[in-house]
């Protein structure tokens, strides 16, 4: 049976958003959205568009290890908005910089390869 899944890198400005699923196992840019009022309502379409039943979020910590100020703020964004969703965690530690690499070949921008690269290493560890 499919899984299709969704991986956000959640920003304060911006949330990249990308998609896979259980069999092909590779992760796609979908877009990158504003975190502003309307965030909702853009997820619950493209949630619907694509058949999302899983939602992987990237979860900052530091190179030891350990939670930071945007962990936090990323579990606190997650229980006030994304409750409807079935949730998993992934760790994101250095997304960032592989997502410099690959932004420049993707239209959807840094935050979408970010959540890419959260996709993907999910669908490795986890599938």
């Amino acid at each position: 049976m499919i899984t299709n899944f969704f991986a956000l890198d959640i920003g304060e400005k911006r949330i990249g958003v990308a998609r896979g699923n259980n069999i092909a196992r590779i992760a796609s840019p979908v877009a990158t959205i504003a975190n502003d009022a309307a965030f909702r309502s853009v997820l619950a379409q493209l949630v619907k568009e694509y058949e999302v039943s899983v939602i992987v979020v990237g979860l900052p910590r530091s190179m030891q290890g350990e939670e930071t100020a945007q962990s936090r703020y990323t579990r606190q964004f997650v229980a006030d908005n994304l409750s409807a969703y079935t949730i998993v965690w992934q760790d994101e530690t250095l997304t960032s910089v592989v997502a410099a690499q690959r932004a420049e070949s993707t239209p959807h921008g840094l935050d979408a390869a970010a959540a890419c690269i959260i996709l993907e290493d999910y669908l490795t560890e986890h599938v």
